[in-house]
């Protein structure tokens, strides 16, 4: 029997710590940092979860944490860990540890270096350049056609990213990115082509050349229904995405595989999951970005599907053998993100969050907390995102009357969230 270490503290950790507790081999679930959904029992005879007072940024403290309770299973969640090397920390004191190295996490810490290793292993994506100085940058974009897409090179909490046909605000994106608004994350800068169709996020399960796919997933980054608005880091997701016969293959051949074969090439293996966040273009699908993570909110979506044991699944990954045993997964789900007023701006904290057992009551509903915590019984709000309510069927109409059922169970002052997640609305 196995404890599992998650590390973080949004919605993807709580869904992450609900499938994992689900494993007949898991006996707890520690989340670090956690938040108010991530402890007691996980439900539905699950395992027990347990916060550990430690943030996702203490390489050294959740290393010796893993070793002096005999972890089993470390699983992270965010990206920033991984990008300062956490995954290294971990395999150098001989733990078990699901995520990429630092070398390999480049692939979502630097966007450069991600084009770079696409154009170097024949992945299909749009035509692009990097910039290391603002005149370059605006030259180049008063040359280029609209619509433009600027990106910051580095991590940018998924808000380093604008596409716009107006060019004045690609200009002020551009100047902003240069003058620190995303911090060192915008010292580089990517230009490139907009490419034209529906989007489509893919998780990989990967261990050096071997993966598996999980469910695809489509993802609502827009603020406002009918993807109206600023990017946020995810208003909520669908999954699975009905799709062509084949295209799910030819993602998996002509993306993953290529890319999985060209960071073995490097010396820089990957293990954990590779997330494609893709175009489906009237020429194929392309590769918009790279993820060295699960998705937050897809993850959401995706993993009440699984019939398979996660655990399993990412422990063969460990082992290097994704791939051992047949993935199998049930359904449709839909996640619909309660967000704080003001998000993905300024938004007040401390919100005091009603309804979450009313909600959590109907059936084939899941709630994930993401920035919560708990203050004199009550559950009140920290983060932008707050909840992620999911309803699961055996259609998108059905699961999408659940979650947002469930959503109706719940309030906190000035609650946003899109009425169009689940439906063909651009993301």
């Amino acid at each position: 029997m196995a404890e599992v270490l998650v590390v973080g503290g949004g919605g993807r950790e709580h869904a992450l710590a609900w499938a994992l507790a689900g494993s007949p081999e898991v006996t707890r679930v520690y989340v670090a940092p956690g938040n108010a959904g991530t402890v007691g029992p996980a439900g539905d005879g699950r395992a027990e979860m347990e916060r550990v007072p430690l943030g996702a940024d203490d390489l050294e403290g959740l290393a010796a944490f893993a070793a002096e309770r005999g972890v089993a299973l470390t699983v992270v969640g965010p990206e920033a860990p991984l990008a300062a090397g956490l995954a290294d920390r971990f395999a150098a004191a001989g733990l078990a540890v699901f995520g990429p190295r630092r070398e390999a996490a480049r692939i979502e810490a630097s966007k450069a270096f991600a084009k770079a290793l696409m154009d170097e292993a024949g992945v299909p994506t749009a035509s692009w350049r990097a910039f290391d100085r603002a005149e370059a940058a605006l030259a180049y974009l008063e040359k280029a056609p609209a619509p433009w897409v600027v990106k910051a090179s580095g991590l940018a909490a998924g808000k380093g990213v604008l596409v716009t046909d107006d060019y004045g605000e690609a200009r002020a994106f551009v100047q902003g990115l240069f003058a620190g608004r995303f911090g060192a994350a915008g010292r580089r800068v990517v230009i490139e082509a907009y490419l034209e169709g529906p989007e489509l996020s893919v998780f990989a399960v990967a261990a050096g050349e071997r993966f598996v796919l999980l469910p695809p997933a489509r993802d609502y980054k827009r603020i406002y229904e009918g993807g109206l608005g600023p990017n946020t880091g995810g208003m909520g997701a669908l999954a699975p995405v009905a799709l062509p016969t084949g295209l799910l293959e030819e993602v998996g051949r002509t993306v993953v595989a290529p890319t999985l074969a060209a960071l073995a090439a490097r010396g820089t293996p990957y293990l954990g999951v590779l997330y494609a966040g893709l175009k489906l273009t009237p020429s194929g699908p392309k590769v918009l970005e790279f993820n060295a993570r699960f998705g937050d909110p897809e993850t959401q979506a995706v993993l009440p599907l699984l019939q398979s044991d996660l655990y399993r699944l990412l422990m063969d990954a460990v082992e290097g053998r994704p791939d051992a045993v047949p993935l199998q997964s049930e359904g449709t789900a839909v996640a619909v993100v309660l967000a704080a007023p003001g998000y993905p701006g300024a938004y007040p904290r401390g919100l005091v969050v009603e309804g979450l057992e009313q909600a959590e009551a109907l059936p084939a509903v899941h709630l994930f907390h993401a920035g919560t915590e708990r203050e004199g019984g009550r559950v009140v709000s920290t983060g932008g995102r707050v909840l992620a309510l999911v309803g699961r069927a055996d259609t998108p109409e059905q699961a999408r009357a659940r979650a947002y059922a469930a959503v109706r169970r719940v309030r906190f002052e000035g609650m946003h969230y899109r009425r169009d997640i689940g439906t063909e609305a651009v993301g």
